[in-house]
């Protein structure tokens, strides 16, 4: 049976080293001319419109209209120039992501897309410096919708429109590194894989209810036994 694998981006795949955030505080700044806009704003598993929205609210800013198109914009520039800064530190591919596309692309019956809340330049932007944005054949992005678990939808009928056969959810993978992102699978109806490698450890991801927890992706061979078959072993 096909199987439609879903990838969160950051904390999942990669570690901007805080590009990402340094990237948004700056256009902020510069497109609505409020400093430290993010400060205290919870970023870990939600979109950017629903980030977004919050950074509004608290500077008083109603209906951005164009400047919201602006500060897209302004943010593309300044995360690729983040991602560049001699300055930056932390960043990397996370453990065994690079090995598992590869043995996941040599699999005819998966097909690989990510599910982000991230917008779609910045996806690409960050997956492009680490050389992994070509693994994924489609992805729904925050742009589509501030809520999470609509995304889901999103990406699904993308797949379709590549050419996924119908299927049906239980062959749908969410995999993340936050309970939101189990949450997601779960409003979606459709099955979760959670890793610890990013802010959330082993024990809390667990008692979020996820089909299965690794404690990072090194575990290839797991990984493609719960994706082919549906077993898996559980982080310890």
């Amino acid at each position: 049976m096909p199987r439609l694998l879903l990838f969160d981006i950051d904390g999942t795949l990669i570690l901007t080293g805080g590009a990402g955030s340094r990237g948004m505080t700056r256009a902020f700044e510069a497109v609505f001319g409020v400093r430290s806009a993010f400060d205290g704003i919870a970023m870990a598993g939600r979109t950017d419109p629903q980030i977004m929205a919050d950074a509004f609210a608290r500077a008083g800013i109603q209906a951005p209209g164009e400047g919201l198109a602006r500060f897209r914009a302004v943010y593309r520039r300044m995360l690729a120039e983040e991602l560049q800064a001699p300055a930056a530190s932390g960043q990397r591919v996370m453990p065994g992501v690079s090995p598992l596309l590869q043995a996941l692309k040599r699999r005819g019956h998966v097909f690989l897309a990510l599910l982000t809340g991230n917008y779609s330049e910045a996806a690409r932007i960050k997956l492009d410096h680490f050389g992994l944005w070509d693994h994924f054949r489609c992805g729904a992005f925050g742009e589509d919708s501030g809520q999470r678990s609509e995304l889901v939808a999103v990406a699904l009928e993308r797949a379709r429109s590549l050419g996924l056969p119908e299927g049906a959810l239980g062959d749908v993978f969410v995999v993340g590194d936050t309970p939101l992102d189990v949450a997601c699978a779960r409003a979606a109806g459709v099955r979760s894989i959670a890793v610890a490698t990013g802010g959330c450890g082993v024990a809390r991801l667990q008692a979020s209810g996820p089909d299965a927890v690794f404690p990072d992706l090194t575990d290839t061979e797991a990984f493609l036994r719960l994706v082919d078959d549906g077993t898996a072993r559980s982080a310890d």
